[in-house]
């Protein structure tokens, strides 16, 4: 079982508001056509979610109330998670979506509540469940975000997957002369910089700080290592 993360900023400009990569996200595609374990697919937000989220104030700490503020941020996703279910089905990946704000909800002290009997029953017909960032109602706070790296660690737990993957813009984890860390075990081990584009999701340290807290060996890789990836290889960086 492999949980697979397609980055936002792989697969979009994400400088450009709603802006794909297409070429980009066709090699993703590609290879995720390729695979053959069983896998999960989540996808983030990119120049879709993230420019909404943050124009309307809305992170994973910050809610926003207003009912248009909500649908502006899940909107753009699901118009992305369409773009990305098309590119999949072209090449004959049976891919199904999965909405967060449909389903989840956050709790008083924040605690993500996502039931994934749906993605089980997926799975279980041989269907590949695509999940993306969203927003999702949360106590207090009208909805926040809910964010890639948050469903591939909820759905690692819940699937004891294999092998976690995260498909980044650069080739691994990098130290601070921009060489590749083979392996990080701690928050110590690598030069962790936030992103300079618009993230309401906390860059590359949010995400090895999630990836640390998993009992399934993680991988961070890029375009390029995705396919190795999908066969069984260590691309990129090892978190453990």
């Amino acid at each position: 079982m492999i949980v697979l993360k397609l980055g936002g900023s792989v697969i979009t400009d994400k400088d450009r508001p709603e802006t794909l990569d297409a070429p980009a996200l066709d090699r993703a595609a590609d290879a995720v056509a390729g695979a053959s374990d069983d896998l999960v697919v989540v996808h983030g937000g990119g120049s879709f979610g993230h420019h909404h989220a943050a124009a309307w104030g809305v992170s994973v700490d910050s809610g926003t109330d207003d009912v248009e503020g909500a649908l502006a941020v899940h909107g753009a996703m699901t118009t992305l998670n369409r773009v990305v279910l098309a590119r999949l089905h072209d090449r004959g990946v049976s891919a199904l979506p999965v909405h967060s704000l449909s389903v989840g909800a956050r709790n008083t002290d924040g605690v993500l509540d996502l039931p994934l009997a749906a993605v089980d029953r997926m799975l279980a017909e041989s269907f590949v469940p695509v999940l993306h960032g969203d927003v999702a109602a949360t106590a207090g706070e009208g909805v926040t975000v809910v964010s890639g790296d948050e469903l591939v660690a909820r759905l690692a737990r819940h699937l004891d997957a294999d092998r976690v993957g995260l498909c980044s813009t650069v080739p691994g984890v990098l130290d601070g002369e921009n060489r590749v860390v083979d392996r990080v075990s701690s928050l110590d081990d690598a030069a962790l910089g936030e992103s300079a584009s618009t993230d309401v999701t906390g860059g590359m340290a949010g995400k090895v700080r999630t990836l640390l807290e998993l009992d399934a060996p993680a991988h961070i890789f890029d375009l390029d290592g995705l396919p190795a990836f999908l066969v069984g290889e260590t691309p990129g960086t090892v978190v453990d």
